[in-house]
């Protein structure tokens, strides 16, 4: 892979062996650079683990889409493509299983999840860092995905003019965020969520960035009545202890991912979602382009 890694530690330039990284005389399976601050931890990504796994009918529904979403728009089958936030890597099989001759590389915030990942997928470049200090090369990545990361990040305006100024001109931001400010809750809470977002706010921060929306639309438009019952439910337990956020979240998380009528409904959707866009929903979802250079 011939990408421009950036130096570590001001004088080592990795080298990517197609099974990790040679930085100087050491072979690494992860990058690290950048820390800071996160909504996230270590915990959390066990516990989403361990409750929604790899087949939670959501989280599947959100990849689906993104994977849609770039067949339409991402033409260059050997483009450089970045999932920021790709956390247990369960997106980053699904691309490369879709193209498999593109460059398709993962960061995240925390490093344990990312060495993790690292040993279960040692032919996929993984990078640590914090994306408000992102350390990626101007215009250097063909599509950038970032699904239920905004939320995370305080600054969520300087987090996204750094996405765009790592694409390329002409490239991609393929995002989710979750849906619905005045649905905030012990979930959201406890999942260290700084905001929920309307989508005219999202497209407000990528219009800010300059980028170009392409489409825009919502996920779970088919459950939307029944979520927006649960997440009223969950809000008399915002003042409640971490513990009873914790049950909340879970009980959430293991009823939805067990729900055989979730599956049909979102199943359904997903297929009506190739014709039309959803005016609500759990999450919002957008995709958009960084204008190309003008002529000179």
């Amino acid at each position: 892979m011939n990408y421009p890694w950036p130096e570590l530690d001001g004088r080592f330039r990795p080298q990517w062996t197609g099974s990790g990284f040679l930085v100087g005389d050491r072979r690494v399976g992860v990058l690290p650079y950048s820390g800071g601050e996160s909504g996230w931890s270590d915990g959390l990504t066990h516990m989403h683990e361990e409750w929604a796994g790899d087949d939670h009918p959501i989280d599947q529904m959100s990849r689906g889409w993104t994977i849609s979403a770039l067949r339409r728009h991402l033409k260059n089958p050997h483009a450089v493509v970045l999932d920021i936030g790709c956390s247990s890597g369960f997106l980053l099989s699904a691309l490369r299983t879709e193209w498999p001759s593109a460059a398709v590389m993962g960061s995240d915030f925390l490093l344990e999840p990312l060495e993790r990942l690292a040993a279960r997928e040692p032919g996929i470049p993984l990078m640590q860092f914090d994306l408000v200090r992102c350390p990626l090369p101007d215009a250097s990545i063909d599509a950038v995905v970032m699904l239920n990361v905004l939320e995370h990040i305080k600054d969520d305006r300087a987090a996204l003019a750094q996405a765009a100024r790592i694409v390329k001109p002409g490239g991609l931001v393929v995002i989710e965020v979750p849906a619905g400010p005045h649905l905030y809750d012990a979930y959201d809470e406890y999942l260290q969520h700084e905001r929920r977002y309307t989508s005219g706010t999202l497209a407000a921060l990528l219009e800010g960035s300059g980028l170009t929306i392409l489409e825009q639309s919502h996920l779970g438009f088919s459950v939307y009545p029944a979520f927006a019952m649960v997440k009223r439910r969950n809000q008399k337990q915002a003042a409640g202890s971490s513990e009873a956020k914790r049950r909340v979240v879970e009980s959430n998380i293991r009823q939805t991912r067990s729900s055989a009528i979730l599956r049909l409904l979102l199943h359904s959707e997903a297929w009506l979602g190739r014709y039309c866009s959803f005016p609500a929903g759990i999450r919002c979802v957008a995709v958009a382009r960084k204008p190309a250079k003008a002529a000179a």
